[in-house]
């Protein structure tokens, strides 16, 4: 059957050329993909998480198709009348047919960017169709070879779901917000403040569509860190809405002061990840104003945070995402550094076997029991998936937190805990522990200990106190088709 297949192609391969040639030339190393990869990118949303997986699948594919599967199968690549050529060396890999790399790479890149854009994947899939079909017509695969290349790819894709699990993209369940969230058909009494460092500076789109949806609307900039929070507070004093143009460090600090003022908050995602607007459905600035015009808007739980420093001064604040505390403040600071190349999972992994290799455990008490721990991580609200670098929420009604530790007292831990997140079976592994409290009460029996709240480290602490906040944070977000998870608001003022 492959040489039959083969035989028929070549009799037509003069009503294509040069178009398919060109195809099968530019997935050479996957160079194709990796410029694809590129593009996607540099866009936010979907599409940079698509780029990732896809990535990572391109590299698991290539590896397994020309490196073990060539060497067992050994099969030589066709001549012009489809017979295996056998005089080559067999040392050099690229001589053998089966399977066909480029084929599995292109399945692999096209299947992880369906997983996490549907969308973009369709002309992704086209192109990799193209590809691979362009190997058989080309003469230098059967088709077999390129059949057994997409079921590599395909299954090099899935496999990414170890270390980089899939996330829902539906908004979390909140709470409806109160009556006396206004409306603001033009924006008037909305005070935007942009942080100009946000996402690398480039929100002119952002403030574009501020302009053309809430013409109204004033805007505040701030350019450096110092000055985002005098920026929020002028903001609130003159305020009926706060807006921020940011990522999760920006809405941190909007989310207080709204907080502090009573107001409700309008989020524009303008940062590099967005964890927070991800998690709420603001996937774009369009979709904000849209609720901003139409009073639509949610309550949500946030967390808060009640601290001692070392000298004996107190402090409190709310946080939106996470709370790490011992060693887990570096390996955040590692991860960000990587994962802007390589993905959020598999950065984690690398910080991961990185600060544990140099990393001490810590001695703390937490919630009244003595434990030697490497990390403790609480999330605002029940965090997916169950195990190590948890990705997404799918509430924020349940005044709820998420605590995971990981024990450092056992034998081997570090070796076994290394060994679980890389082998995806973290939620198994004994030196792992989860569970969903209403408070963590930690207390250091060994001096200072760093702490991050929302991806920024922190000061020092020697008494940490965690809950949810006694006051919900309103949040403008369009209406959810979902059972009672927003209301749409025409009048009123703000009220806490």
């Amino acid at each position: 059957m492959d040489r039959a297949v083969f035989a028929r192609l070549a009799a037509v391969r003069p009503l294509v050329d040069p178009i398919l040639p060109g195809l099968s030339r530019a997935g050479d190393h996957g160079l194709l993909w990796w410029g694809t990869a590129v593009l996607l990118g540099v866009s936010r949303g979907r599409r940079r998480r698509a780029a990732f997986r896809g990535v990572l699948a391109l590299g698991l594919a290539s590896a397994t198709a020309n490196g073990p599967a060539k060497v067992v199968f050994r099969r030589g690549r066709p001549d012009q009348n489809g017979v295996p050529l056998r005089r080559r060396l067999r040392r050099d890999l690229t001589t053998f047919s089966f399977p066909s790399g480029h084929a599995a790479s292109a399945a692999a890149f096209a299947t992880a960017v369906a997983m996490d854009a549907p969308v973009t994947a369709i002309p992704v899939g086209i192109l990799a169709s193209a590809v691979a079909f362009s190997r058989v017509y080309v003469g230098v695969h059967y088709p077999s070879d390129v059949l057994a290349g997409v079921a590599i790819g395909i299954t090099a894709a899935l496999a990414t779901t170890k270390v980089m699990p899939r996330r829902p993209y539906t908004p979390v369940r909140a709470r409806p917000a109160p009556p006396s969230v206004p409306a603001l058909p033009d924006g008037a009494g909305l005070v935007v403040v942009v942080n100009e460092q946000a996402g690398g500076g480039h929100n002119h789109d952002i403030l574009a569509v501020i302009g053309a949806f809430l013409p109204q609307a004033e805007i505040l900039r701030a350019g450096a860190d110092s000055e985002l929070r005098q920026a929020l507070l002028e903001a609130a004093r003159r305020a009926r809405v706060l807006g921020a143009v940011g990522g999760d460090g920006t809405a941190a600090e909007a989310a207080q002061v709204a907080l502090d003022h009573g107001l409700p908050l309008a989020l524009f995602p303008g940062g590099t990840l967005n964890h927070f607007a991800t998690d709420l459905g603001l996937g774009s600035a369009e979709a904000t104003a849209r609720a901003v015009r139409s009073g639509t808007a949610v309550s949500v739980d946030v967390g808060r945070i009640d601290g001692v420093r070392p000298a004996g001064s107190r402090f409190g604040h709310i946080y939106l995402n996470t709370v790490s505390i011992g060693s887990y403040p570096d390996m955040v600071a590692i991860r960000e550094k990587l994962e802007a190349r390589m993905g959020k999972w598999p950065a984690m992994a690398c910080a991961l076997v990185s600060v544990l290799r140099r990393e001490p455990a810590v001695q703390v008490e937490i919630n009244g029991r003595q434990r030697r721990l490497w990390l403790v991580f609480v999330g605002n609200g029940i965090y997916r998936p169950d195990g190590f670098a948890p990705t997404y929420r799918e509430r924020l009604d349940e005044g709820l937190l998420d605590l995971r530790l990981v024990d450092g007292k056992s034998p081997f831990a570090r070796t076994r805990l290394a060994g679980a997140i890389l082998t995806g079976s973290l939620g198994r592994s004994r030196v792992y522990e989860q569970a969903s409290v209403k408070q963590v009460r930690l207390l250091s029996r060994q001096g200072p200990l760093p702490f991050a709240h929302d991806g920024e480290v922190g000061t020092e602490i020697v008494h940490l106190t965690i809950t949810t906040n006694a006051v919900r944070l309103m949040i403008y977000r369009e209406e959810d088709p979902g059972p009672a998870v927003a209301v749409r608001r025409r009048s009123g003022s703000a009220a806490g």
